[in-house]
């Protein structure tokens, strides 16, 4: 026996969860239902949740979705590499690819048995802390992850611009606007997503293999060039001898460079992210995708090896064939290395369809981005009560971020360089909260040694994270500019929102139902008990009292009511309700969020189920209303009555209906 309630009238409008009210509105009124539009339930409990609805394919081609954000790094990665490192790059690069190997792929291996449905190493850390440390925690891992794709969109939209105006046939009157090109892209991506779209595996697909055939065939081509030029490769070893004097020092410098480097690691909780689009096995079941898992398995194999392969020979040609000032601001090699060799190698209308696919693919890494922030916000936050339910529909989070993602444009100048430290500090907090996760949860299923070698994983995940942020703050500033805003708007938008009714629905047990049953044709009287008094005796004291306060009559049953909060920090659940008793009293125990909120829930369920106006008797809290208040928002406890009673106002207008509320001494 259940009963679900849609959202109430503070929330999303009518309009935009109804499509059958008069035609007759304003142009106000269409332009928000316009931008309410296709709201997502995700995160709603109840009924009105669901899976994404987005068909399955095969890994291989969801690999290349992930692709366009993790391969496109190919466009910036070999130049940053270079500057941060000389002659060194690429055996810096050569960590990079081992830690690639022997790090992010193990801990996402395992992140993606513990979060099948996409769910990712966020979730995690929500599960294994659990109640306000969790909820808090993962406010500040949203914080990274909100700069980690906000300059995703920025730096691809950078660097595709970067690879337009240094092409020999761009129109001059671009020539030098790099920051209004820039803002042009990133605008166009939003308009985008504001007509309505859809991430396309197919586009994917063919753009990945475009760019990826082209980079082979651009380092194929300069490895050939190395190779019948033997000199490049002795000049370069010479260098590196006279600069660094042996392999122990070239292998430390290149450990202290190492963590500039970072944003080659990006991809992995993406992988993680698109796990419902793959398709398993026909036997799989929701609680069982083994085969979604051993699919998405090796969708990051593939992918890590594919990409490791490329990012040492692109490091490799690109450092011995390019001059080192080129890679310098204002250089033609700096953000576009790779392009800088296919017009040099391979001439200039070869180099022109090299960027015209680097631009695309950058692109749609920045619309990859953007699709992952827009689904963040319908995850989380509404599910903590931490932001308001439009949140759920997409455009006006697209308006807000394209806001913000132009924002961080001017910030930066457009320059690919500069926002490189901010992108690494969110790719490398994510990893290393995956790996931290990994490591715990190893620990409490009793896999000693998978722990230690998770949180030796974690550890050098935490020193590169360390060395980023000391070398380049911009990140941890970015990142703390959005963790500031989340977490004022979700509390906030929790206190606004803290009287709303935050019941998704109720079920009684089959003792629950016979004790209604037995009030058929009867008044419903239910008395508010505390839950630390059980005693048969407690109950018998507290029935006397209110039956005296209340005048209630001695042949009228009435029931007890007792409200466990299992966790006050969560927003929204199902209000379980099992019948005990206890000598010759019957009590309903439920389990909500909040205590008025559980109770006031009930209430209007008897209501609607027996059709009768049931009634609860309260006694008065002592204490200061004030910390009655706090203590309400923080563990669901509080002054229950005043709090009971404004709820149900709020969730019904009509006087007539609400169930009565009564308070004695």
């Amino acid at each position: 026996m259940e009963l679900y309630w849609a959202p109430p009238p503070n929330s999303l409008p009518r309009s935009a969860v109804d499509h059958t009210a008069a035609p007759r509105r304003s142009s106000r009124g269409r332009l928000l239902r316009w931008l309410l539009e296709g709201a997502d339930t995700r995160g709603v409990v109840g009924p009105h949740a669901r899976e994404p609805s987005e068909g399955k394919h095969p890994w291989y081609r969801v690999m290349c979705l992930t692709g366009v954000d993790y391969f496109s790094t190919l466009g910036y990665q070999p130049g940053i590499a270079a500057l941060a490192a000389g002659a060194l790059a690429p055996i810096a690069t050569l960590l990079l690819v081992a830690l690639t190997l022997l790090g992010a792929l193990p801990v996402y291996w395992y992140v993606a048995r513990r979060s099948p449905h996409g769910e990712g190493s966020i979730a995690m850390m929500e599960h294994l802390l659990g109640w306000w440390q969790g909820k808090l925690f993962v406010l500040v891992l949203l914080g990274f992850v909100a700069t980690d794709f906000t300059v995703t969109i920025t730096l691809s939209a950078a660097d595709a611009t970067a690879h337009l105006l240094e092409n020999p046939f761009c129109p001059t009157a671009l020539k030098g606007r790099q920051i209004e090109v820039t803002l042009v892209l990133v605008g166009l991506l939003g308009a985008v997503f504001l007509k309505g779209f859809k991430e396309a595996v197919g586009v994917a697909v063919v753009l990945v293999a475009a760019y990826l055939g082209l980079n082979a065939v651009v380092i194929g081509v300069g490895l050939y060039e190395v190779a019948i030029h033997p000199h490049v490769f002795a000049d370069w070893r010479q260098n590196l001898w006279a600069e660094h004097g042996d392999p122990l020092m070239m292998v430390a410098v290149a450990v202290l460079v190492f963590p500039k480097l970072a944003l080659g690691l990006s991809g992995f909780e993406t992988g993680v992210a698109v796990m419902p689009l793959v398709r398993g096995d026909p036997t799989d079941t929701e609680t069982n995708p083994a085969g979604r898992v051993r699919n998405t398995r090796k969708l990051l194999v593939t992918s890590a090896i594919t990409m490791s392969i490329f990012l040492v020979a692109s490091s490799l040609v690109t450092t011995l064939l390019i001059p080192a000032p080129e890679f310098q601001p204002g250089g033609r090699a700096n953000g576009r290395a790779l392009a800088y060799l296919a017009h040099g190698l391979l001439g200039e209308w070869f180099g022109t369809a090299y960027d015209a696919s680097t631009i695309l693919i950058l692109w749609f890494a920045g619309a990859s981005a953007m699709a992952g922030l827009i689904n963040i916000v319908p995850r989380y936050l509404p599910r903590y009560g931490m932001a308001p339910e439009w949140t759920r529909a997409v455009r006006p989070l697209v308006l807000i971020y394209t806001a913000v993602a132009a924002g961080i444009t001017v910030a930066f100048r457009a320059d690919v360089d500069a926002q490189a430290g901010a992108y690494a500090t969110g790719v490398l907090v994510l990893m290393t909260s995956g790996a931290v996760a990994a490591a715990i949860s190893s620990y409490r299923e009793g896999s000693r040694w998978a722990a230690r070698g998770f949180g030796l994983i974690a550890a050098v995940f935490l020193y590169t994270l360390g060395a980023n942020v000391v070398e380049r703050p911009d990140g941890i500033k970015i990142a703390s500019l959005f963790i500031a805003a989340i977490v004022a708007a979700s509390l906030g938008s929790r206190v606004w929102r803290t009287l709303e009714l935050r019941v998704a629905g109720v079920d009684l047990d089959a003792a629950a139902r016979r004790f209604l049953a037995d009030l058929v044709g009867k008044p419903i009287h239910l008395l508010a008990h505390d839950p630390t008094l059980p005693r048969p005796a407690d109950y018998a004291a507290d029935e006397a009292d209110q039956r005296g306060d209340f005048l209630i009559p001695a042949d009228e049953l009435v029931l007890f009511l007792e409200v466990h909060v299992r966790d006050a920090s969560d927003f929204t659940d199902v209000l379980r309700v099992r019948g005990v008793e206890v000598g010759p009293h019957r009590i309903l125990r439920a389990e909500a969020t909040a205590v008025p909120n559980g109770i006031a829930a009930l209430l209007l369920y008897l209501r609607d189920v027996t059709g009768k106006r049931p009634s609860v008797y309260f006694n008065w809290g002592e204490g200061n209303p004030l910390l009655h208040l706090i203590r309400y928002l923080l563990s669901g406890h509080g002054d229950t009555a005043p709090l009971t009673r404004e709820i149900i106002r709020r969730t019904e207008p009509d006087q007539r209906r609400r169930p009565a509320v009564y308070v004695g001494v």
